[in-house]
Order: C-alpha cells, then sequence, then structure tokens
C-alpha cells in the first residue's frame, strides 16, 4: 500500500510538472474549499502547510500536500498515515542544497551533419531537430569537406563516395542521428549526479544515478596527445642540428663534392645521416623534404593534421554510437530522477517533523491530550476536550492568555489528522466534514458589523460533523445584548447537534445564560514573576471561568512606574476585590 501510495504522488509530480528546479511555487487548480468554510480558517490550515514546508529544500515540494485532499472516508485517512508511518527514521537531506538547476555545458568540439538521399528521413531528422543536408549530386558531397563527422544514413547511391571519407560514420536507423543531444542533457546533470553519487542514495534513484554515471566518460572528448604544426617546426629544427653535427664528422673528397654540387644530390653517407636524424624524431619520414638542411612539406603536413582530427573525432562519434541505446533512454531516466529527487525531500522534510509525534484517532468526542502548538517555538502542551455532555465550551480568559491560539491549535490538529500527519500529543476527533472560524474583529464596532456576523452564521451547516470556532465575536455589538447573542447563538447550534468552542470576554454574562450541554473553561493568570510580568497557565482549566486579570496588570503598572496614580488604583482595587 505505502509502495501504491509513493507511485500515485509521483504521477501526481509528473502530471503537474513539478520539479526541484522551479525557482517559485507552481501555481496548482484548487481541489475545492475542503472542509473549512470560512477564510479564516483557511488562513489557519494554509498556515499549518507554511509551516510544514519550512522544512523542505525545494519550493514546488510544498505542492505535494495537494495531493492529500481533504475526505471524509476515514479509511483513506489510515492509508495516508499507513504511509507516513512507513517513512521511518529522520532522513538527511541537507546535501539537496546543493543541487542546482542543470546547465548544460558539453557540446562536440567537431563540426557534425547528418546526410541521407532519402526524403522521407530528411524530413523526419529535420524534425527532430537533427543538422541534415539532402544529398543530390557531387557538389553536394564536395561541401562536406568542412565537417569533421558526417553521419551517413540512408544513401545506397553515393556509399561508395562516403566510404573513401574519412570523417563517414554510417548508421542504420534515425534514432542513432545526432546522439550527442544526449550527451549535451546528461552534461547539465554532471554536478548534481555526482552529489548524489556521493550521499550513496538506494533504491530506485540510486539505480537510476549509477546508470547514467556509466556514460560519463563520453563527455571526456578523449583527446590523446596529436602531433601539433609547432611539434613538427620544432623536429626540423632538432633534425637539422644533428646532421649538421655529424656532418663535421665525415671527410669528403673532391669527387664527392663535386658530384653533389653538379647533380644536386647528396652523397650516400649524407644521405643515411638525414634518413637516421628523420627517423629518430618519430615523426612521419613524409613530412619532411630531404636535403640539408631539411624542409617541412607543408601539403603533408595539412592532411595530417586533418587526418588526425577525423580519426579523433569519428573515435568519439564512434563511443557514442556504441551507447546509443542508453543515451536514448537519457531523457526519460533525468525526469524520473527529477521526480524523484522531489519525492525525496517531501518524505525527508516530513521525516523530521515526525519524530516524536503521534497519528491521531478518530472518535465521536474531541480529545486534545497534552499536544503542543506547531505554530510556537518551545509550546506549553495543553489538553482540552469536548464530548456528547459538553459540547460547546465558553473559553474565558485575560488577553495574551491564549484563547486564539487554542482555537488556533484546534484548526491545525483538523489539518494535521486530515493530510494524514501525525501530532504532538494523544489526540482524537470527530470526522468533520464542515469546519467554521470566525476570528477576532479587528474594525470597529457597528451595526454593518453585526449583521455581516449574523449573516454569516445565518448560512453554517449544522450537524454532527460541523465544528465552530468564534473569537470575540461580542466585539461587533454592545456590551448590553453581546452575552445573550452568544448564549442565543451556542443555544442554537449545540441543538443542532454542532461542536462549538467560543472564545469570550464574557464569561459572566454567558455563565447566567448558559445552554444545555454547554461549559465554561478558563485560561489565567496566576500572578507576577519577579519582573512584574503576566504568569500564564495556557492549560484551559475546564468548567472554571477564569478570574479577571486587570487587578493584575494595574499591580504591573505601580511596580513599574511607581506613581501615586497607578499605587491608588492598585490599593483601591485590591481593598475592593
Amino acid at each position: 500500500m505505502t509502495k501504491e501510495m509513493k507511485e500515485e504522488i509521483i504521477e501526481f509530480i509528473r502530471e503537474n510538472n513539478l520539479s526541484p528546479f522551479n525557482r517559485t511555487k507552481t501555481s496548482l487548480k484548487s481541489e475545492g474549499d475542503g472542509i473549512y468554510r470560512t477564510k479564516d480558517a483557511k488562513a489557519v490550515h494554509n498556515k499549518v502547510i507554511s509551516s510544514l514546508s519550512s522544512g523542505f529544500c525545494f519550493s514546488d515540494t510544498s505542492n505535494l500536500f495537494n495531493f492529500f485532499s481533504f475526505s471524509s472516508d476515514s479509511k483513506e485517512i489510515g492509508r495516508r498515515q499507513e504511509f507516513f508511518g512507513k517513512i521511518g527514521n529522520v532522513i538527511d537531506s541537507g546535501f539537496l542544497s546543493s543541487i542546482n538547476t542543470p546547465k548544460q555545458w558539453w557540446k562536440p568540439k567537431y563540426g557534425i551533419i547528418a546526410v541521407t538521399e532519402d526524403e522521407k528521413t530528411f524530413n523526419e531528422l529535420q524534425k527532430l531537430g537533427c543538422p541534415v543536408r539532402f544529398i543530390i549530386n557531387q557538389s553536394d558531397l564536395d561541401s562536406l569537406d568542412d565537417y569533421d563527422i558526417v553521419q551517413v544514413i540512408d544513401c545506397e547511391n553515393f556509399s561508395r563516395a562516403f566510404e573513401n571519407l574519412p570523417q563517414s560514420v554510417f548508421l542504420d536507423s534515425v534514432d542513432e542521428v545526432y546522439l550527442e543531444r544526449y550527451v549535451q542533457l546528461l552534461s547539465a546533470w554532471k554536478a548534481n549526479i555526482e552529489i548524489l553519487k556521493e550521499n550513496k542514495l538506494d533504491g530506485r534513484i540510486g539505480e537510476i544515478v549509477s546508470s547514467l554515471y556509466e556514460l560519463f566518460p563520453l563527455m571526456d572528448d578523449g583527446k590523446k596527445e596529436m602531433i601539433k604544426k609547432e611539434d613538427i617546426e620544432n623536429a626540423a629544427r632538432a633534425i637539422n642540428a644533428a646532421v649538421s653535427e655529424e656532418i663535421k664528422k665525415l671527410t669528403i673528397s673532391g669527387d664527392v663534392l663535386f658530384k653533389m654540387l653538379s647533380k644536386s644530390t647528396l652523397p650516400d653517407e649524407m644521405m643515411n645521416i638525414v634518413k637516421k636524424a628523420v627517423n629518430d624524431s618519430g615523426l612521419p619520414p613524409s613530412l619532411f623534404v630531404r636535403g640539408i638542411p631539411i624542409e617541412i612539406d607543408e601539403s603533408e603536413m595539412d592532411k595530417l593534421l586533418k587526418r588526425q582530427n577525423a580519426a579523433e573525432h569519428t573515435t568519439i562519434a564512434e563511443k557514442i554510437k556504441k551507447r546509443a541505446g542508453e543515451l536514448r533512454k537519457v531523457p526519460a531516466l533525468l525526469s524520473e530522477l527529477s521526480n524523484l529527487i522531489l519525492y525525496f525531500d517531501f518524505v525527508s522534510g516530513i521525516s523530521r517533523y515526525s519524530a516524536g509525534k503521534n497519528f491521531p484517532g478518530n472518535a465521536e468526542d474531541f480529545v486534545i491530550d497534552s499536544s503542543a502548538n506547531l505554530f510556537i517555538d518551545k509550546a506549553q502542551a495543553i489538553s482540552f476536550n469536548l464530548n456528547g455532555d459538553n459540547r460547546c465550551s465558553i473559553l474565558t480568559g485575560a488577553n495574551s492568555g491564549g484563547k486564539t491560539t487554542l482555537l488556533e491549535h484546534i484548526i491545525q490538529l483538523i489539518s494535521l489528522y486530515n493530510l494524514g500527519l501525525p501530532v504532538s500529543g494523544n489526540v482524537k476527533l470527530p470526522m468533520f466534514s464542515d469546519v467554521y472560524y470566525f476570528a477576532k474583529n479587528k474594525g470597529s464596532t457597528n451595526k454593518g458589523a453585526f449583521e455581516t456576523l449574523l449573516t454569516q452564521m445565518s448560512k453554517i451547516k449544522p450537524g454532527k460533523q460541523t465544528l465552530i470556532l468564534a473569537d470575540e465575536i461580542e466585539s461587533v455589538t454592545e456590551p448590553g445584548v453581546a452575552g445573550a447573542i452568544v448564549s442565543a447563538s451556542a443555544d442554537f447550534f449545540i441543538k443542532q447537534g454542532c461542536f462549538m468552542v467560543v472564545a469570550t470576554h464574557l464569561g459572566k454574562e454567558i455563565e447566567k445564560k448558559l445552554p444545555q450541554y454547554a461549559r465554561v473553561d478558563g485560561i489565567e493568570a496566576k500572578g507576577l514573576d519577579e519582573f512584574y510580568e503576566l504568569i500564564v497557565d495556557h492549560n484551559p482549566v475546564l468548567g472554571r471561568l477564569a478570574n479577571s486579570t486587570p487587578e493584575l496588570i494595574v499591580e504591573k503598572m505601580a511596580n513599574s512606574f511607581k506613581t501615586d496614580y497607578f499605587n491608588h488604583l492598585y490599593q483601591f482595587l485590591k481593598n475592593n476585590k
């Protein structure tokens, strides 16, 4: 099952053209709104995805969360949990930061062209983007002298002429033409493949890397020590010097000297000295015109240099031809490797996130036991629950106490559960189909804001799979009626079977009109520390209204500023508590 999901994810990567080399995240079409019915709820979900994605190396990796679309099927959630559960220990992927966008650097160091007499072959090669020439007559042949490699395919009439052309390479099929393009493509990946090989990745990535690495010698042009023009010129000077030294040792008679001058020929003794010096040079004797001094045969030198280049380039082309079958697989292998690298980034990032966490379970009740918030560093683990007897929590407490954080924590857990990911602590929750979150209003109290809120709440789809989270919704209307509005709204949705958490400062007012199956919970400050900062236990106390904290804030200011005004306020509140 795990292998099947891996294949599905890789197919998702392929279908959406995702790549580790896309500089910006690829925009994908939305698969619908999922279970979140308000923009505030969606914003928290997106924050979850962003937090998880911070552990990835590539921009497109976070798009893989789109594969795990919202599901109401507990079996599908279980399938996802099984997949993530088998990722195992933390996977080191730090080397991925060294992976760079492929850039081709290799190209053949020789002029290359394909030739054919077949019109159909000619058209096919043109479509493939191969350099090709249609051969009709002898003048077409003569124009090929400037090319180092001539790839010959479907040429019957001129086959004998091409056999005599030293730079000709005969091919059997169109697939073999200009295989150099695959070597160029491979060269772009050379550095990345070396990084992957160095990190000894197993599985399919390792197989592909090993296969491609075996083709690396084709990027080595295999240059051997060839005779250069300078080498021939230096050899000529050395030969003449050697001949001069040997001739000094000779005793030449008058007859020999006369014969040499009259017939412009060298005597045998001198000719033997010249031959030996030329042979000792190690260069082909045909390069030199024998005489004293010897001279370079320019025509022979040009022919030799051209033959050398042709032979070298033909050797490289022949090597490439022999690996034709492997080279034709290069594009598909590199595409697969790209997909696997993105997948590897995903699972390695998830492995780091998952360490020490547990998979949440499905239940009729909502239970959070010792779970820390993903958004907060060194967060305090909190516990909280809703059940059949307490379907609604009226969450009270001071500002900065953690009421909003708890609401977002709940959404966070729902998102992670639906993705199939583990969470901090032990969590069980219902399979919610509709989640509404009304965040704290940041505008002013007015009739329009109040009507908008009521309109939004009237559109809630109530039911046992509906969760409503509301943060200080009383702020959009007058304090006198706000408590009654919150109580009436809670009573309505509880009777419809919904779960609710309402964060509010109106705990006392609502407690007087508390609906059935609702509970007042409190997050409260316990006092001031040595620096006169509030000590807050973010863990909600179930069933207890949070004590008011204004007197603690006044005490903090009285100790910080030590003015008569703040001291008077503090003593007044203390005496009248």
